[in-house]
């Protein structure tokens, strides 16, 4: 730590009439040691006047020269510009989940397999672990570059995350700027953003004060606030941050070779640490741990749901290895749920907005860690039957970490006389649509789903989405404002709208009231395959929707179809087939779909594809990412249809080829991972010759 960290006056050539570029980055310097010394140590070192007058000369000096301003300055952390989207961020080193020990024996376990990778280990010695509480939070990866931070990004998947650069620079716990000196050129930390539970209770004080629905529990309120699209609400909510590894380093450091020196050294250099870590002495050092922590769990200024135990000799951690998700040398022990008995009045049924029916239970209210409950999922009706629960039975109800709490098992002792078995509805208690059940799942769904309430935003959503009717400028906020007024409940509602009605909305002009008016008169003219996309039949993706269309030419016949014809069309199986006759014998969709057509809403008869079935993409699943030099990806697109290839967005386990243009990104680094072929444009180009040929 810089000698000037102690001093509590300011030098008066900081505050000179005649500022310059060394002045400023001293005070740069220095406010960055206070906020170290306040946020991150909880030990301030100046008052907050003198805080204010350092920040103020820095201020002063930004608005006389704003050439000087850069993004590592304290006065930069809050008031960034809101973005319109999150950009996907690959990691460089994937970030690896944790395998789970629920009891002492886990424990003993993981540490006989280390034990056994270790060469020449005397039985009686133990193996040094770094022991830390397991944060109930947000993973996050932060790089920095020659010690400045560059970005953010949460974990996502493990391969690839989203950037939340914006939000993490409001964090005061977070220096923009490495402090002290020796950090690798490339640095990645890894910690877990979190909400204490003062900073939670206030944030749903003023939530309930003002009308807004508040956050389940503190993980829900960092990851909603870490996903905000405006910086300046995540600087508003205080989140903070504890780190707990890191990532990419690059090769010209000097770190030490124990797990938590490395952290002592971060800490050094400015970085949050935690100060419940410790290093402790194998299998009993570990248990002794577990019930210290354990016992102060309630007393923490932070929820937890565990402990994590890592190898300390970080040289092990190459021979220890790794398995498909997670590493050999790390562990999290996992506190148990917490557990109480209350009485189940009642079980109801709650309607999801993609028309799930879910059994939710009505209880005596009763505490469980700390939350007053008084409702609990039920999962589903095989699991209310597996676990032999009754309405009036006296149950068991958990609740562990941010997991919503749930009915675990009757308390078959102390169940009274009469007790009522729960049958699932026939019809929507919302709509009154048919009910049904899914195939080989457990989920009955309400089939009513143009015309569900429950459903009503869900349905609106996917009707104007691009691939649909592609409504341009009717966002899901402008959406919401149409729900509330009562304006629309069915899709065809939203032909009836006027600019005038518009223009009364919250943010929207006359301008942007006609420009709305006339996306969705132009939305009139569509095709079928994306008529059928934007009704939203489950399982009836963009895909199903062109087969259908191909095979049957004309919206009657589609409707009219019995479920024999249907699973003579490609890509409808007996599931699907299911699904489209009871969505068309459903009177609510039949009078929507029959005012769309009265609106106007029309399409001409779709071209007819042969299908070339000895081609190398006849069934197989492509997605196209980058640019083409060849031409469009549209056109890319039209010919791997006409050869049979089914074109999806998304890269998954199931993806049979990528095909990346220049400037390929996050879908070519996720077919990558998943061992996903790849092709390049000069390879793909070379097997359509194969194919014409």
């Amino acid at each position: 730590m810089s000698a000037d960290i102690s001093k509590t006056q300011l030098d008066s050539s900081v505050i000179s009439n005649e500022p310059s570029l060394e002045q400023l980055n001293q005070l740069k310097q220095r406010i960055s040691q206070y906020d170290y010394a306040y946020y991150v140590k909880d030990n301030p070192i100046v008052s907050d006047a003198e805080y204010d007058q350092c920040y103020q000369a820095l201020s002063k000096i930004e608005r006389a020269h704003p050439e000087w301003i850069t993004e590592d300055s304290p006065t930069q952390r809050v008031g960034g510009q809101p973005i319109d989207h999150f950009k996907s961020r690959p990691h460089a080193v994937p970030m690896f989940s944790l395998s789970n020990a629920f009891t002492q024996d886990d424990l003993v376990s993981f540490d006989r397999k280390v034990r056994e990778k270790y060469a020449l280990l005397p039985e009686d010695s133990a193996i040094e672990y770094a022991a830390e509480p397991k944060i109930d939070g947000l993973a996050i990866n932060i790089r920095y570059e020659h010690g400045k931070l560059i970005y953010a990004a949460t974990r996502g998947d493990g391969v690839v995350g989203e950037d939340v650069t914006h939000n993490i620079r409001t964090l005061r716990s977070v220096p923009l700027q490495l402090l002290g000196e020796g950090w690798p050129s490339v640095l990645e930390v890894r910690g877990e953003v979190f909400m204490s539970k003062a900073t939670f209770n206030m944030l749903n004080e003023k939530a309930i004060a003002s009308g807004d629905k508040p956050f389940a529990n503190p993980r829900n309120a960092a990851a909603g606030t870490l996903r905000q699209l405006d910086p300046s609400i995540a600087a508003q909510r205080n989140l903070s941050l504890f780190l707990y590894g890191w990532g990419e380093i690059s090769e010209n450091n000097t770190l030490p070779k124990q797990y938590h020196q490395v952290i002592e050294q971060f800490s050094q250099w400015g970085l949050p640490t935690n100060s419940d870590a410790s290093v402790v002495q194998g299998v009993q050092g570990m248990a002794d741990y577990y019930d210290s922590l354990y016992e102060k769990r309630t007393t923490l200024p932070y929820e937890i749901d565990g402990i994590v135990y890592k190898v300390d000799d970080i040289s092990r951690h190459k021979v220890l290895g790794f398995t498909a998700k997670s590493p050999r040398w790390a562990i999290a022990r996992k506190f148990p749920a917490e557990e109480v008995w209350t009485t189940l009045h009642d079980i109801e049924i709650q309607v999801g907005r993609t028309g799930a029916l879910t059994p939710v239970a009505r209880l005596q209210p009763v505490l469980v860690g700390g939350v007053m409950v008084a409702n609990a999922t039920l999962h589903n009706l095989d699991e209310i039957r597996r676990k032999d629960i009754r309405i009036g039975d006296t149950v068991v109800v958990r609740r562990a970490g941010d997991v919503i709490p749930e009915v675990v098992t009757p308390v078959l002792t102390k169940r009274p006389d009469e007790v009522r078995l729960f049958e699932m509805p026939t019809q929507c208690p919302e709509c009154g649509s048919e009910v049904m059940k899914e195939h080989d799942k457990a989920v009955y769904r309400c089939s009513g789903g143009l015309f569900c309430p429950a459903q009503r935003k869900r349905a609106l959503q996917h009707f104007v989405s691009r691939k649909a009717l592609d409504i341009q400028g009717l966002g899901n906020k402008l959406i919401d404002q149409l729900i509330e007024k009562g304006w629309v409940k069915h899709p065809d509602d939203l032909f009836k709208l006027s600019p005038e009605s518009l223009e009364t909305l919250e943010r929207m002009a006359k301008k942007s009231a006609l420009k709305v008016c006339d996306a969705i008169e132009a939305s009139k003219q569509t095709t079928l395959p994306r008529f059928i996309y934007a009704l939203g039949i489950p399982e009836v993706g963009e895909v199903t929707a062109k087969s259908l269309a191909q095979h049957f030419v004309t919206l009657d016949k589609i409707r009219q179809a019995e479920k024999e014809a249907l699973i003579d069309v490609p890509d409808v199986g007996e599931i699907v087939a299911d699904n489209i006759v009871t969505f068309f014998k459903q009177p609510h969709n039949q009078e929507v779909i029959a005012g769309l057509l009265a609106e106007g809403v029309s399409w001409p008869d779709p071209k007819t594809i042969t299908v070339d079935e000895d081609s190398p993409f006849a069934g197989k699943v492509v997605v196209l990412t980058g640019t083409l030099q060849s031409g469009s990806r549209t056109e890319a697109k039209q010919k791997l249809e006409a050869l049979g290839a089914k074109m999806t967005g998304s890269v998954s386990a199931k993806t049979d080829f990528v095909i990346a243009g220049d400037k390929a990104g996050s879908k070519r680094t996720k077919a990558e991972a998943l061992g996903v072929t790849v092709l390049s444009e000069e390879e793909w180009i070379a097997m359509m010759g194969e194919t014409n040929g």
